[in-house]
């Protein structure tokens, strides 16, 4: 795994005599519909699968074998900021929301956490640090950052089936050609982001 994400931050977490230390992530920030998606992973340091990346780094079928597999020996909690939380909000406060959400989650609290980005998320109740990059500095970054993409893509999949037309089986709700073509064909969804230039500007073109 040369070049990849290690286990130095939790080490470091761990030598100041923190427990059960927390890889923070999430997904869906860019995309014009959809929630945005965070994971919180806590990995058994005696065994990490093998792998482990961002999740931007890695195909589609490799995540969703690496993704099971962390489900399988590490503590996983998922959860979502909604489209009308995005809109109102904002997308990094919304962001920062379903990462404390997803460390809410966890069946016992953390002691730490790592957060992917540069900002701590408002209503953090522990230790944390924010890494730059983390997904690709840290393992449980990137632990947690591929199990938010699998969720994410599945339910975009999911909506697909309900509304036709917009490709997210295949673009998961990002700003793609065909997307953007389909807004301006059938207008937007429910699940549109009203708040996002794209979407903001089609629904209020003629206005």
């Amino acid at each position: 795994m040369a070049g990849g994400p290690d286990f130095v931050h939790e080490e470091a977490a761990l030598a100041l005599g923190h427990i059960r230390i927390a890889g923070v992530d999430e997904v869906g920030r860019g995309p014009l519909a959809g929630p945005v998606t965070a994971a919180a992973v806590i990995l058994d340091a005696a065994n990490i699968p093998e792998g482990l990346n961002d999740s931007k780094a890695l195909s589609a079928a490799r995540r969703a074998v690496l993704a099971a597999r962390i489900r399988a020996v590490a503590e996983v909690s998922v959860a979502h900021a909604s489209v009308e939380e995005i809109d109102r909000l904002n997308i990094l406060r919304a962001a920062h929301l379903a990462m404390v959400r997803a460390l809410r989650g966890l069946s016992r609290p953390a002691g730490f956490a790592l957060i992917d980005g540069n900002r701590l998320p408002e209503g953090m109740t522990m230790p944390a640090r924010a890494v730059v990059r983390g997904d690709a500095l840290s393992l449980s970054i990137a632990a947690a950052s591929i199990v938010a993409k699998e969720v994410r893509d599945a339910l975009m999949r999911d909506l697909a089936q309900q509304f036709p037309g917009y490709g997210w089986e295949k673009n998961a709700g990002y700003p793609s050609k065909a997307h953007k073509q389909a807004l301006l064909h059938l207008g937007a969804s429910p699940h549109h982001r009203r708040s996002f230039r794209p979407v903001h500007n089609i629904l209020y073109q003629d206005k």
